[in-house]
């Protein structure tokens, strides 16, 4: 396993991220603020944002002819939440969607610790090819400080969610609604910047504390003779 085979992970990794915030934040976000500056009221701007990822996740629902628990539960809690919006006429119900979702994805993570693989396992073998997945296997096999780094970083990232979760309902409960879209997507950067940077700085230290380095998926020893670290 070479630098640049963990490198073309990390680029596929940061491309489908990318392309995830696109779909789920830019066209949103620039389609409220595109209704507002037209006229629209905040509660029709915010609706028609809701659509996007509503569209997508059908869209992905069809294309695999199948529906996940998360995805499943994620389009149940928007359903409920817009219609409760509708029914009281309040935009603030329709602005802590993000919130549940996020919640509900924390609550995921944190479920599959109790799973044979956690969550980052999983999300890694998605963004590799066969080969790489095979790598992926044998050190989690191999190494039992390899799959208690990964369920710690797991962990890290269901609690963030769930502290996100909690600071995105506060925000879209007590400012003003023009400026709570935008903050969504700061806070949202704000988390996976700092979880990512914490990610990979615990992760190296753990390794390293009991003797190992991670190449790409491959997790080797600290000296192996003619390769650096």
């Amino acid at each position: 396993m070479t630098g640049g085979a963990g490198g073309g992970a990390t680029a596929r990794t940061g491309g489908a991220l990318s392309r995830t915030l696109l779909r789920h934040a830019g066209l949103p976000l620039a389609l409220f603020y595109g209704l507002r500056w037209m006229g629209a009221s905040p509660f029709t701007a915010l609706l028609a944002g809701a659509v996007i990822p509503v569209v997508v996740a059908v869209r992905g629902a069809v294309a695999e002819r199948r529906v996940g628990g998360l995805p499943l539960f994620l389009l149940g809690t928007m359903g409920l939440t817009v219609a409760v919006s509708y029914v009281t006429g309040s935009p603030r119900l329709l602005l802590i969607r993000n919130g549940w979702g996020m919640a509900a994805l924390g609550g995921w993570m944190l479920c599959t610790l109790l799973f044979r693989r956690p969550f980052l396992y999983e999300a890694l073998r998605l963004v590799v090819d066969e080969e790489r997945q095979r790598t992926l296997a044998e050190s989690w096999e191999r190494h039992p400080a390899f799959r208690r780094m990964l369920w710690w970083c797991s962990a890290l990232w269901g609690i963030a969610c769930l502290v996100d979760s909690a600071v995105r309902v506060a925000l879209a409960m007590t400012l003003p609604i023009d400026v709570v879209p935008v903050l969504d997507e700061v806070l949202l950067a704000v988390t996976l910047v700092t979880l990512f940077a914490v990610q990979r700085l615990f992760g190296r230290a753990y390794l390293r504390r009991n003797g190992l380095r991670r190449e790409g998926v491959a997790v080797l020893p600290l000296a192996v003779p003619g390769r650096t670290g």
